[in-house]
């Protein structure tokens, strides 16, 4: 099936404006997913809104969005209304800045996008600006209205088109000092230090989206399967667990389950205890 876009529009940057077009760079469609069904009729169930006082049922035409005060009092907010206050979009991404990419904290991170350009007519102007941020190692900040919101996009260069990411705004972001207060400060060195650095080197690898399982999904998939062929499902074993006495006691038995070599001491540690050797 052809990717379809999601939204169409302008790329904009100074005079130079080109059509684009912007396709979902992530969907969960492939997921295991349910229908809530009657137990006893086997038919599928629909959701009501129930008027809280009342425990009647309220049918679409009667609902309204409220914005709550306190003590149950709303402001009551009518379709047309909301739609007059929301922006109207003029299809464009207007590029407002170009920045180095490790500046964007990996939190404002919202949802992937894949631009491309749409029509032959945008292919020069498109390919410009994507080799420009590529030989530069920029990113463009960009401002537009999607899906009824003004929203920061940060696009950059991949492969043959661009990449975007539409990013959370700072009253979105929590505050990771407010997460962080209560660790303690405290010096990590010697023998735990050398044998954390050694087990880091042991696991090295590299990024491969493809290697990551989604075992829930496929356990679920599994079970789907098992039920329309009349079998038992299997309870995976689970895995021993060992008591370790203590943080040193299990980063030695972790180093030695590598099969690289565990770490030698280090000069520090191997003058200290020749130091020992000698005073005794």
């Amino acid at each position: 099936m052809a990717l379809r876009a999601t939204w169409k529009g302008h790329i904009k940057l100074a005079e130079l404006t080109f059509p684009v077009a912007l396709y979902a760079g992530a969907t969960t469609s492939k997921r295991v997913s349910f229908h809530v069904l009657n137990r006893k009729t086997g038919h599928r169930v629909h959701r009501q809104y129930i008027d809280e006082q009342t425990e009647k049922p309220v049918e679409k035409e009667e609902q309204v969005k409220g914005y709550e005060l306190d003590d149950d009092r709303f402001v009551i907010l009518e379709p047309d209304e909301i739609a007059e206050a929301v922006p109207e979009s003029d299809k464009t991404l207007r590029i407002e800045a170009f920045i180095d990419c490790p500046q964007v904290d990996t939190v404002y991170f919202d949802k992937p996008y894949f631009i491309a350009p749409s029509g032959s007519i945008a292919t020069d102007p498109f390919s410009l600006l994507r080799e420009g941020m590529r030989r530069k190692k920029v990113a463009a900040l960009a401002r537009a209205v999607l899906f009824r919101r003004v929203r920061t996009v940060m696009l950059r260069a991949q492969g043959p088109g661009l990449v975007a990411h539409t990013l959370n705004f700072d009253y979105e972001v929590r505050s990771a000092e407010e997460a962080f207060k209560d660790i303690p400060e405290i010096k990590i060195e010697g023998e735990m230090l050398d044998l954390a650095k050694h087990i880091i080197d042991t696991k090295k690898g590299e990024f491969n989206p493809r290697e990551f399982d989604d075992r829930y999904d496929e356990a679920l998939a599994e079970l789907v399967k098992a039920k329309m062929e009349g079998r038992a499902i299997k309870a995976p074993k689970r895995p021993k667990e060992e008591k370790v006495t203590s943080l040193l006691e299990a980063l030695r038995q972790s180093a030695g389950a590598t099969k690289a070599k565990p770490p030698a001491p280090s000069k520090r540690r191997k003058a200290t205890s020749e130091k020992r050797r000698k005073a005794s």
